[in-house]
């Protein structure tokens, strides 16, 4: 299985593929100039988003939140980079940015009433159910609300409004996986077994979310039979959230654990089996190589949606793999600055 990101590797060969001294002129040509005009268009889709995101004004009403929209862009431009996908990228990048405030809200602000409130409120959905919020929570849900609402009239336009339920769906199971995790934060006597931590695990990673929303604004091939197979969570779809997860876990439970913070699956399989650290990772490493194989299986099954879909699952690993091999590149910005720089700011020279 090839875990590399398309886009990177197309920038990487087009400079391989010129110093070969045999290399096709004509076709080195029109291989940067179809680099840099799509580039171009990634451009000035950030843009945009930028400026919802600044209208949001996080650090204000958020301060306590990772401040990552063009990290949140080139995660999601590692799912999709082709021109016809603009929409998904748009409705995905939106709902991992409103994912990435929930996790830190969860994992290391809210207090035990707050987060019982706002779980309450966003299994409901509704804009009247937020009064009884702080104010930082009721901001945050009617932007949430906003981002779904923004949802079902785009897609009403072309009859695709239905997918928006299975995006919303996921996000009630993400939501209240996490507040069940919290508790752990707010018990710190109480480390979980790695049975109770993995009954939640999957879910409040999000990766199961992000797969169901990248499916929801890349057209009609991503129909209720396709959402479904979804919902049933296949070996595929487990295998991805899996990754996920114990990446995460592995390099940033240390930094994590400086600060009330859920356990992670490392300091739960440590307690648990009496292991060192490093064994737990190990066992974690190889764990995350098997996950590979389900995912690479679900190519081959049969019961599966059209390729393109399974590509966004495929996707969405491969950037997982990226940005936490070594380290937490989304939370340490500056490791994957250089990544940012070689698809969204850099050309490729004519």
């Amino acid at each position: 299985m090839r875990k590399a990101l398309p886009r990177l590797l197309t920038r990487n060969y087009i400079s391989f593929y010129q110093e070969d001294e045999f290399h096709n002129e004509i076709l080195l040509k029109f291989a940067k100039l179809d680099f840099n005009i799509l580039q171009q268009e990634h451009q000035e889709e950030l843009s945009i988003i930028t400026k919802w995101w600044r209208s949001l004004d996080v650090p204000m009403n958020f301060p306590f939140a990772r401040d990552r929209i063009t990290e949140c862009y080139f995660w999601i431009l590692g799912v999709y980079y082709e021109p016809q996908y603009a929409l998904a990228r748009k409705f995905l990048t939106k709902v991992i940015a409103m994912a990435s405030i929930i996790d830190d809200i969860y994992d290391a602000y809210g207090t035990h009433t707050e987060l019982e409130l706002f779980t309450q409120t966003i299994h409901r959905l509704e804009i009247n159910s937020i009064d009884e919020l702080p104010e930082y929570m009721k901001i945050f849900c009617k932007i949430l609300l906003q981002v779904y609402d923004e949802m079902e009239e785009e897609l009403s336009k072309i009859g695709r409004s239905f997918a928006v339920h299975y995006a919303k769906e996921e996000m009630k199971y993400a939501v209240k996986a996490q507040y069940e995790e919290s508790k752990w934060r707010l018990q710190r006597n109480n480390i979980p077994t790695m049975e109770e931590y993995m009954k939640f695990a999957l879910d409040s990673g999000c990766y199961q979310m992000l797969i169901v929303v990248s499916f929801v604004g890349i057209g009609e091939i991503a129909t209720k039979e396709a959402f479904e197979w979804l919902n049933g969570k296949p070996p595929m779809v487990q295998a991805a959230a899996l990754i996920n997860r114990l990446m995460d876990d592995i390099v940033s439970h240390q930094h994590e654990q400086q600060r009330e913070h859920v356990p992670s699956a490392v300091e739960c399989y440590m307690h648990q089996y009496g292991v060192s650290e490093k064994e737990a990772c190990d066992e974690f490493n190889k764990q995350v190589e098997d996950a590979w194989k389900d995912i690479n299986q679900g190519f081959f099954d049969a019961q599966s949606p059209p390729r393109p879909l399974l590509m966004r699952i495929l996707n969405l690993t491969r950037v997982m793999d990226l940005l936490y091999k070594e380290d937490d590149c989304y939370t340490n910005c500056t490791k994957s600055k250089h990544y940012l720089i070689s698809l969204l700011v850099d050309q490729v020279e004519l």
